[in-house]
């Protein structure tokens, strides 16, 4: 089986019949080629020529076009605000735990090695946000 590539030959812009549209629709659809090398291969001189016929006449959904399509909402969207409350008090006290923890952190490496990482103003602040808490 052998094939044989003749050369492409530039058309005209009303030389195409309806049996050669439908015939390049079907072999991009098929997944034989894509629009581009069916420009190519045809000898079809527009750019979008072959979409528009593609649209016309083939099978694909085209109705929604690339700036009506929206992403998917992600779950957050979708919490409802009592939902997004406890969410939100949740990420909350993971917070300031996380913050008491680096806090501790930063007293044992002063205490330990002498370092001066925490301004004293800070380190007043932080002994009486601990006095409040307890």
């Amino acid at each position: 089986m052998t094939t044989s590539i003749t050369p492409s030959v530039k058309r005209t812009q009303r030389d195409y019949t309806l049996g050669f549209k439908l015939q390049v629709v079907a072999a991009v659809e098929k997944g034989d080629m894509t629009y581009k090398q069916a420009q190519t291969t045809y000898g079809i001189q527009g750019r979008s020529t072959v979409l528009t016929w593609l649209r016309k006449h083939g099978k694909m959904d085209w109705t929604q076009t690339p700036r009506n399509r929206t992403m998917p909402k992600s779950p957050k969207a979708k919490e409802s605000p009592a939902q997004k409350i406890k969410r939100l008090e949740k990420e909350l006290e993971d917070e300031r735990l996380r913050n008491l923890l680096l806090n501790e952190v930063v007293d044992i490496l002063d205490a330990e090695h002498g370092t001066g990482l925490r301004k004293k103003l800070i380190a007043k602040e932080q002994e009486a946000f601990k006095r409040k808490k307890l």
